[in-house]
């Protein structure tokens, strides 16, 4: 990308979309395009296209979606499948119409079968069934991913679709009914310590086994992806590590300073036993994560501590 080109980030204000504009800004890229869903709703095929022929950006990084962990997944499951099929279709197909140079696609690990190998490796898509708790949002990632491959090969676009882990970091969400489970823990053992609790409980068994990567970290690799890689591929952005759900409430419990109890509620799911992410691709073009998980964790808290008066009950 040319440090004067017009970049649009989509969903700028999100945890990936600001880590992205951060990143961007950090390197000298100052023609940025950014619009609030005020501003624009995504959803709005008029809209969008308005948008598109008004500033047609050279180079489209779509971090917005609608997001949020198993509960939401699960209870919004028509809204993950519509919002986020409305925001893709209206931003892949008007940067296609508007001549953009290059678009970025951010999906998830979701996007593989529930019992796929592990690690989990880019040609497992499609091989099996999804996990039911998230299906509407991985349906809705897998058809992103297929617009920008078959974009490519019926007009020639250059789109490439990235597919992080779990991802924390700055901007997440805290809000305990559509977060996700470490930002979720943080805020959780942050409570318990300050109002005594004797234990906090947990959804599931602690058993599953996690992949995190800090949100600064995806937005370096999505910087790194958009100036050298043009494959029809997707590829994965993780850490090629994982740890277990206990394990990290454990890690988390610590860094928060909480002295209490877990108790593990057996009667909620677990979701997917594991998901770990096959890094060998990314890796092999030369870009490996930064942030350790311990030093990730005390950043993410203190965003929150920054944060916290905006969750107070």
């Amino acid at each position: 990308m040319e440090k004067n080109a017009k970049i649009y980030v989509a969903g700028h204000r999100g945890m990936v979309g600001s880590a992205i504009t951060r990143r961007l800004q950090a390197e000298g890229y100052e023609n940025l395009v950014l619009r609030t869903s005020k501003e624009l709703d995504l959803r709005n095929q008029q809209a969008v296209t308005d948008f598109f022929e008004q500033e047609r950006p050279e180079y489209v990084f779509l971090a917005a979606a609608k997001v949020g962990g198993i509960m939401a997944n699960n209870v919004y499951r028509a809204e993950f499948l519509y919002d986020n099929l409305q925001i893709q279709n209206n931003i892949i197909h008007n940067a296609y119409l508007t001549g953009a140079k290059k678009l970025m696609f951010l999906g998830s690990s979701c996007i593989y079968p529930k019992m796929a190998p592990q690690p989990l490796q880019e040609d497992a898509l499609l091989t099996g069934t999804l996990e039911y708790t998230n299906e509407p949002y991985a349906i809705a990632k897998i058809a992103g991913i297929k617009m920008c491959e078959n974009y490519r090969k019926q007009y020639g676009c250059n789109f490439i679709s990235a597919m992080p882990t779990n991802l924390y970091g700055p901007n997440d969400n805290y809000d305990l009914q559509n977060s996700h489970v470490l930002p979720a823990m943080i805020r959780k053992f942050h409570e318990a310590k300050i109002e005594g609790k004797p234990f906090v409980e947990l959804w599931g068994t602690g058993a599953p086994l996690r992949e995190f990567l800090h949100a600064d970290d995806l937005a370096d690799a999505c910087v790194f992806l958009m100036n050298h890689y043009n494959e029809e591929q997707f590829i994965n952005v993780g850490v090629g590590e994982d740890l277990s759900i206990k394990a990290l409430a454990e890690l988390i419990k610590g860094i928060v300073g909480y002295d209490g109890a877990l108790h593990w509620n057996t009667d909620k799911p677990d979701g997917t036993p594991r998901k770990l992410m096959d890094v060998s691709r990314l890796h092999a073009l030369g870009w490996r994560h930064r942030y350790t998980l311990d030093v990730g964790i005390r950043h993410a808290y203190q965003d929150f501590l920054a944060k916290e008066k905006e969750y107070a009950v």
